[in-house]
């Protein structure tokens, strides 16, 4: 696996090692450097010497620095003496550039092919709102961003279908798309799709190239029928609760599988893991999807582990019944 160093002026490397841990998961042979007010060159170098030393594999380093020409640009420079064919550099530092390394580490297996990858990545993070202050874009560019649909005879093809109460995230923005490559992003949601603001919000967390969408239940299973304009578009499913996934499917989304990555607790509900909480309406509409020969994939992020439903219910029901 390639070493990943994030290195900053100040503390900047630590929080955003710290921010990609909270969206992507804890990352192995990743290590923050930084350089602070009272330390020199080589204080930053010799603290670079001892990440590399921790790595498990030594030979593919890359070094993701705040600044080009700045001290731990010019630290990392001189190190990467000897290492040009395997090491790489890459300035400019932002949270986009940190996640989409981690994710193209699941594929890639040198650090030219990650740095070389991560670029566009980094530049398309880059947005400002008001939408008019941005420069406009080329023609072509704006063609190939818009993803727009063939129009192709076809139906769906459904690459996730995840459950999570915070709906489109940094977690699905970034790690879940870029394991599954849909073409679009489908918001499924009675309540959301009346809420304009947050029909915007959507749209424009939306990854660079995937269009997001927000549709009621019964909307979605219109979509799911149709035949004749959706060929060759992989669609991600979002719903906000089991309880909108179980009436999509009963309706006749075909759904094999349903990734549970997120349940806010509230009133009444039980927690029997860190991100999931119930009620019993809850466990019985799992209850119901699983009658439907749905399987659960429960992960955050697809690094994570899987978790076993079954056990999570069974906490669950006996946390609820202890209650009563």
């Amino acid at each position: 696996m390639v070493g990943i160093i994030i290195a900053s002026h100040g503390e900047f490397a630590t929080g955003i090692l710290q921010s990609g841990a909270m969206i992507f998961g804890e990352q192995e042979n990743v290590k923050a450097v930084t350089l602070m007010p009272s330390e020199g060159p080589e204080d930053i170098k010799a603290k670079m010497e001892e990440a590399i030393a921790s790595f498990d594999n030594q030979d593919e380093v890359l070094f993701l620095v705040d600044l080009w020409g700045g001290t731990p640009f010019n630290q990392a420079n001189g190190l990467m003496e000897g290492h040009e064919d395997t090491w790489a550099i890459v300035a400019g530092l932002n949270l986009a550039m940190v996640i989409e390394s981690y994710a193209s580490r699941m594929s890639m297996n040198t650090a030219h092919e990650i740095a070389a990858h991560i670029i566009d990545t980094a530049k398309d993070a880059v947005k400002v709102k008001p939408e008019e202050l941005e420069p406009a874009a080329p023609a072509d560019d704006a063609a190939a961003s818009s993803g727009a649909s063939t129009g192709a005879p076809g139906s769906f093809e459904y690459v996730l279908a995840r459950i999570d109460s915070r709906l489109l995230h940094g977690q699905v923005a970034t790690s879940w798309t870029r394991s599954t490559s849909p073409t679009r992003i489908i918001v499924v949601s009675d309540t959301v799709a009346k809420d304009e603001l947050r029909k915007k919000l959507i749209q424009q967390a939306a990854p660079s190239g995937i269009k997001a969408h927000t549709v009621p239940v019964q909307k979605m299973i219109e979509l799911a029928k149709d035949d004749q304009h959706f060929g060759g578009q992989r669609a991600l499913l979002l719903f906000e609760n089991p309880q909108d996934a179980l009436r999509a499917v009963e309706g006749g989304v075909p759904l094999d599988t349903i990734n549970v990555g997120s349940m806010s607790h509230s009133t009444g509900k039980v927690q029997p893991n860190k991100v999931l909480a119930f009620d019993q309406n809850d466990i019985d509409t799992f209850k119901k999807l699983k009658d439907f020969g749905v399987d659960f994939d429960v992960r955050k992020v697809p690094a994570d582990s899987y978790g076993n439903m079954d056990e999570i219910l069974r906490r669950a029901q006996a946390e609820l019944d202890r209650q009563k």
